[in-house]
């Protein structure tokens, strides 16, 4: 093999262990009516602080790819209950059960989520929309992980 060749080769397979990959989440599966991966495409306005009360916050996503369930359109408004925390530890009284593995929300991330629409049937409490002016179903967002394009 020259030289050159076997720089290929590794260059090739360097470039296809860099992929990440999603792992298996029983979870996004189990939840909702409908999963999705989707591209964060903007949070309209910074979270306001957790310390005076709970809320949800909905967000644009731009819709990748649908694994379960139906959507209509290519971008759904998601509301995320308390965005500050990382999912994980987000759940409590209030919220039911939600959770994923999501640390932070930024846009131009991509999310893969198990959704449940309309969010104001599972959260009755505050719900800051940027959007109220566009329709369209408000998803609540049961699950919450990093996804891949």
């Amino acid at each position: 093999m020259t030289r050159r060749a076997a720089l290929a080769a590794c260059a090739i397979g360097l470039a296809s262990c860099s992929k990440p990959v999603e792992e298996a989440d029983p979870n996004l599966a189990a939840m909702g009516q409908v999963e999705v991966t989707g591209e964060l495409v903007e949070i309209p306005a910074p979270f306001p602080p957790n310390d005076l009360y709970n809320y949800a916050y909905v967000m644009k996503y731009r819709v990748l790819k649908v694994h379960r369930g139906s959507l209509d359109a290519p971008e759904v408004f998601v509301a995320h209950y308390n965005p500050l925390k990382p999912r994980p530890s987000a759940a409590d009284d209030q919220s039911g059960k939600i959770g994923g593995k999501l640390d932070g929300f930024r846009a131009g991330e991509v999310h893969r989520m198990a959704l449940t629409s309309p969010a104001d049937q599972h959260w009755m409490g505050g719900m800051i929309d940027k959007y109220f002016e566009t329709k369209g179903t408000r998803y609540w967002a049961l699950w919450t992980n990093p996804g891949t394009r």
